[in-house]
């Protein structure tokens, strides 16, 4: 809820969107859907989940590959 309210409050027209979170239980893919309709005139990138029985395996390798997936390289 608290990046919903940051949303509501800040003008981010224009601006790209990278999602990364961790969660419990919450389904991420609605969250994004509620980011998008939040911020209809913004770009929003793909997001990176991680469960929270999943952090301890989540390697700099995987966060990379997601990093180049979704446009970046290494010098970014």
């Amino acid at each position: 809820m608290a990046v919903f309210t940051f949303l509501e409050k800040h003008d981010i027209a224009g601006k790209t969107i990278v999602p990364f979170c961790t969660y419990g239980g919450s389904y991420f893919c609605e969250s994004i859907n509620n980011i998008k309709k939040l911020c209809p005139d913004s770009t929003v990138l793909e997001g990176l989940a991680v469960r929270d029985s999943d952090v301890k395996n989540v390697t700099n390798s995987n966060i990379f590959v997601w990093w180049q997936k979704i446009g970046f390289s290494d010098k970014s």
